[in-house]
């Protein structure tokens, strides 16, 4: 696990800037650091050292030095590959999975990419070409930025490692903020920051003469086939068991996350590993350590576990955002760097459930088609009529959500795993208008899945956007914030092929989430664990934004100069009151715009 970043050559002290650079990220590999300066091309590696631990340095070259790789990640297959390549002549000189990359390159192109199983960000140079080619995971589980300037290119695994080179000068992208306010994530490719874009999972970029050229490699499609249940059980078992496995591949010691819910739970059990790692908080029903001790007794691992106190938790807000790039209102991300931070006391690596939930229909949400399915009978006009004389009741009336929600198709309704503001709420608090509304963002992908049921769109939502723009960011910049490879077995090929062939009725029932999933796990977990429900790492904001003092917080934020920049105060101070005098739970609202404000401060603090 490590970081990367480069730039085309420019005019001026490139060797300077690019040690610049790779100093930004140095959290996400202190163990060394290397350097290619070329003609065209300038690459720059910061190396956490996991396999290969005496002679996987990067940049790497091929034998003849005509190609240079910087890669971040871990190939789970490459011990198969490297029998493949070798079949085929090409020579090994290192035991890491960096240099089976560069094989695959030479003999496959960029067709090489159909035949990796793992988790990866890499940057490959043709140094006698000129043309540089780049590819993220399918899943986007590594991050990976770019940016062009006046006739260059500038990339890396964090847009931080930009600020330093004298040609990027970063700008607040306002349509990202309009659409954070709502998803509670940077939904959009083009970031926060104004010209630097993600390179979507499964993409895989190329830049060559100056020409760059952005394509799609691979898609998560649901191919939903009719199974038994013993039989989908029997192929999760075996699919996760063996992602485990190839998970634990590793010259370091390996650690496990524990929430207590059946997803890390399920992972703890399998990993065969001798530590767990658990955060909770000092307030009832805010608290899952006693539930991971019990499993790690069961499993027989050492569970590590800290209370955080609130006091850490608000110290460490803008520290967080720092970290994240970009502002996230997750407030489990918090939670994250803590229990990153324990881990790393103990270990290099850890396994965390990311995933299940999308894969196998594990969220609450996928059963409300299920509820709306004989309402949604009523004829629409009916329906819409019904909506019409719900708005006007009082927010919190029994049934009016419901009457609300089956008025709606599900591309109207459903936009993914958080809905903050509304368009008409976030367009009283801007100062600016939204180019955009979410069903823009949303509709292309409901487009191609438009033949399937509601659930399963729900799910290729999630998985295309919630999961790569919520959990996986989290999950990565908070880990490598500690210099902590997090791993995250659900989210596996082979583990996809058997949950995209699940029916309907093996995922989500009105009785409840991830059915196949939570019998496979019966057969490692207690079955309180197997059947809890899902919490994650609950954090207690909205107990805290009725605190005085942390109101005070907030409102000072509220009303500062940044807030002034973009919203109209007196609205956000309204939002902030009605949840301070119980009136309404606004806290995701209040927390959304309050962590924008912290991440702005951080990285426009003037």
């Amino acid at each position: 696990m490590c970081g990367f970043c480069g730039f085309s050559s420019g005019d001026f002290d490139r060797e300077a800037v690019l040690n610049l650079m790779i100093d930004k990220i140095i959290h996400r590999g202190p163990d060394s650091a290397g350097v290619y300066l070329g003609e065209k091309m300038n690459l720059g590696f910061r190396r956490l050292s996991i396999i290969g631990l005496e002679d996987g340095a990067q940049p790497f070259y091929n034998k003849d030095k005509s190609i240079v790789l910087t890669f971040n990640g871990e190939i789970y297959n490459y011990k198969e590959l490297r029998t493949m390549l070798e079949a085929r002549g090409h020579v090994f000189v290192t035991h890491a999975d960096t240099e089976t990359l560069i094989h695959l390159y030479e003999e496959f192109g960029t067709g090489m990419l159909s035949q990796l199983r793992g988790m990866f960000a890499f940057a490959i140079y043709d140094i006698h070409g000129d043309k540089l080619f780049c590819a993220r995971d399918p899943f986007g589980i590594k991050p990976f930025y770019y940016t062009r300037t006046e006739g260059g290119l500038i990339f890396g695994s964090e847009i931080k490692s930009f600020l330093p080179h004298p040609n990027f000068t970063p700008t607040v992208n306002h349509e990202a903020l309009a659409q954070y306010l709502t998803f509670q994530y940077s939904v959009l490719t083009e970031t926060f920051f104004k010209g630097v874009y993600k390179l979507p999972p499964g993409h895989f970029l190329t830049w060559e003469k100056g020409e760059l050229t952005v394509s799609r490699y691979n898609s998560h499609i649901f191919t939903p086939s009719e199974i038994s249940l013993d039989d989908a059980v029997q192929h999760i078992s075996h699919a996760v068991d063996d992602s485990i496995a190839k998970h634990m591949i590793s010259d370091v010691e390996v650690g496990s996350f524990l929430s207590g819910g059946v997803d890390s739970s399920y992972t703890s059990a399998r990993f065969g590993g001798k530590k767990t790692f658990t955060v909770g908080f000092d307030y009832e029903n805010y608290n899952e350590i006693g539930y991971a001790k019990a499993l790690s007794n069961y499993i027989g691992a050492e569970n590590i576990s800290k209370v955080i106190t609130t006091e850490e938790y608000w110290d460490i807000l803008p520290k967080v955002q720092y970290h994240m790039d970009e502002p996230l209102a997750d407030p489990a991300a918090v939670a994250f760097y803590f229990v990153s931070r324990e881990a790393a006391k103990h270990v290099k690596v850890a396994l965390s459930g990311e995933g299940a939930d999308e894969l196998f229909g594990g969220y609450n949400i996928y059963k409300e088609p299920i509820s709306l399915k004989y309402y949604a009978k009523l004829p629409l006009s009916l329906r819409e009529w019904l909506a019409s004389l719900a708005k006007r009741l009082p927010k919190g009336t029994k049934g009016r959500g419901f009457i609300l929600r089956g008025a709606k198709s599900i591309e109207e309704r459903y936009i993914g795993g958080a809905n903050i503001f509304s368009s008409e709420e976030r367009a009283k608090i801007l100062k600016f208008e939204a180019i955009q509304e979410p069903m823009d963002i949303t509709r292309p992908f409901y487009n191609q899945v438009k033949h399937e049921d509601d659930i399963t769109k729900m799910q290729y939502l999630d998985v295309h956007l919630w999961l790569v723009g919520d959990i996986l960011l989290k999950a990565d910049k908070m880990s490598m914030a500690h210099c902590l490879e997090v791993r995250v077995p659900f989210l596996d090929k082979e583990v996809f092929r058997v949950a995209s062939r699940l029916p309907l009725k093996h995922r989500v029932s009105k009785k409840g989430t991830k059915l196949a999933f939570r019998k496979a796990a019966f057969a490692h977990l207690p079955e309180e664990t197997a059947n809890r429900r899902k919490l994650g790492f609950p954090v207690p904001i909205r107990i805290w934004l009725r605190e005085e003092k942390y109101y005070n917080i907030i409102k000072t934020h509220f009303i500062g100069s940044v807030a002034t920049q973009y919203f109209n105060t007196d609205e956000l101070v309204t939002v902030l009151d009605e949840h301070y005098r119980g009136e309404q739970d606004n806290s995701r609202k209040i927390w959304a715009v309050f962590m924008f404000l912290l991440w702005h401060l951080e990285f426009f603090p003037s």
